[in-house]
Order: C-alpha cells, then sequence, then structure tokens
C-alpha cells in the first residue's frame, strides 16, 4: 500500500482505493487522532485496514476485528507488504476487557441490527474515560439503493443517536457532519451506479445483507477508473478544496455522515 500524500495509503494494484466519503472523513477522524497520545487502538470493521497503517505510522500500537474473510485476508496483504505491524483478527480476544484507551468503527454501526448490543460490547473492551471514534451514514430520508447494496439496517439521526450512544455508556463530545457538498453528489452518483444490482428478494434477508455487508468494505468497482484523476495534482487540490467546503457545515445536518466523538464513562 503506497501513500499518495494529501489522499492518503491506497492499492489500486490489489483493487482498493479511496473513495470521496472516505477521503472527507478520514480528514475530519484524523484531526481528532492527533489530539490523542499514541496507544492500544481497536478498529472494529477496518475493511482493507488503509487508516491502520497512518495510526502505525503515528505510533498507535493496532489491532483490528474484521469478520469479513476476503477483507481480512487483502488487510493482511497490505499491511505486512508495507511493513506495518497491525493484527488483523476474526473474532475477539478473551483479554479485551477494559483494555482498549482508544476505538474506532467507521461505517459499521447501520450494518449491525441490534446495534446497541454492539455499542455496550464495545465499551467493555475500552478503558473508562476512553475515546470512541465512530462514523455512520446520516439520514432516513436519504436511504438509496447504494444502503441496500452495502447491506445497511438504517441511517441515523443526530438526537437518537447522542442517545443510543448515552444507553451505551458513552458520553458524545463531538458530533460532525461531514461530507457536505462533494460527498452528497457522489453519494447520488453512488446510488445511480448500484441500483441496477439491488435485489431485494436477496438483499433484504438476513443472509443478503451479511453477504453485502462483507464485501462493501474492499469493494471498490466503481472507484478505480477515478483514481487516476485521484491522484493528479488536479484531484488532490479537488479533494483539499472538498475538505476544507465541509469545515463550516460540520456543525449542520446537512451532509451525508455523522462521526462522533465520545467519551467511556
Amino acid at each position: 500500500m503506497k501513500n499518495y500524500g494529501i489522499i492518503g495509503p491506497a492499492a489500486p494494484e490489489a483493487g482498493w482505493v479511496p473513495a470521496p466519503r472516505y477521503l472527507l472523513r478520514r480528514a475530519r477522524v484524523l484531526k481528532h487522532i492527533r489530539k490523542l497520545q499514541p496507544s492500544e487502538v481497536l478498529e472494529i470493521g477496518c475493511g482493507a485496514g488503509a487508516l491502520l497503517h497512518e495510526l502505525d505510522a503515528l505510533g498507535f500500537r493496532c489491532t483490528a476485528l474484521e469478520m469479513s474473510p476476503e477483507a481480512r485476508d487483502l488487510a493482511n496483504s497490505l499491511a505486512r507488504g508495507a511493513g506495518r505491524d497491525i493484527r488483523f483478527l476474526e473474532s475477539p480476544e478473551t483479554n479485551w476487557e477494559k483494555r482498549f484507551p482508544v476505538l474506532m468503527a467507521f461505517e459499521v454501526l447501520e450494518h449491525i441490527e441490534h446495534d446497541l448490543e454492539a455499542l455496550q460490547t464495545w465499551r467493555q473492551w475500552m478503558t473508562t474515560g476512553g475515546t470512541l471514534l465512530l462514523s455512520v451514514p446520516a439520514h432516513m430520508a436519504k436511504w438509496n439503493p447504494s444502503d441496500v447494496w452495502a447491506g445497511h439496517f438504517r441511517r441515523y439521526e443526530r438526537a437518537p443517536m447522542i442517545e443510543l450512544l448515552r444507553k451505551a455508556g458513552f458520553e458524545a463530545q463531538t458530533v460532525e457532519c461531514y461530507g457536505f457538498p462533494l460527498a452528497n453528489v457522489a453519494e447520488k452518483v453512488r446510488a445511480a451506479q448500484y441500483a441496477p444490482e439491488v435485489n431485494p428478494d436477496v438483499d433484504d434477508t438476513p443472509e443478503g445483507k451479511h453477504a453485502n455487508s462483507s464485501r462493501s468494505g474492499i469493494d471498490r468497482r466503481h472507484m478505480m477508473k477515478w483514481f487516476p484523476l485521484f491522484k493528479s495534482p488536479l484531484g488532490k487540490l479537488a479533494i483539499t478544496s472538498a475538505e476544507w467546503a465541509q469545515r463550516p457545515f460540520l456543525s449542520a445536518d446537512i451532509g451525508n455522515g455523522y462521526l462522533v466523538v465520545a467519551k467511556a464513562t
């Protein structure tokens, strides 16, 4: 996995490149991560594990829980090839109780039917006072074929999400609604691309949601053709401009994703 500067790590030769929404979220995540002291960190549902490459470079000791065999194999291969010391696991270990000062889960909770139970489990793995970084898609009114294709159960609203976190043992400290305007536009394009692939008879079943969730973290077929533009000087300028453009609107609810920084109470 090669680092492409402002757009971060990518592995086009292995079929994984960042999407615009990922890049807009990554910029915000790294801003918050850099405020933390390097420590043990657990990422739930890491996909290709690209962000963990950057945390490893910052001095964090990284572990990932990834249930998709395809994603886990890809993440392992990319980390080994880049010389990164990251552990990718299929299931939790027995010594995780109150272990991690930092836990991350980006675009994961919407894939889990019983989200409160998942959050309560994650809380048990964290130290009291630890930091949770969480992202989810925003606004059920924006539900579209890409949500079905990805195996989502829901999208989230600000107040109910804050209350959900409170019930699970977290206090939300920062809630950003990121992505406006670029990710909003990109999502419409993504919805149109995936609409022909949606089959409600299959995708709305538990088995279909599970299969869709497993692929969604690493399937970048529709992004591969855009990557030469993204890595060009013009593309990097566009991404940088889009990241700056989203900043004035983070407190408004007009983006298409929430990024939450919460404290384990």
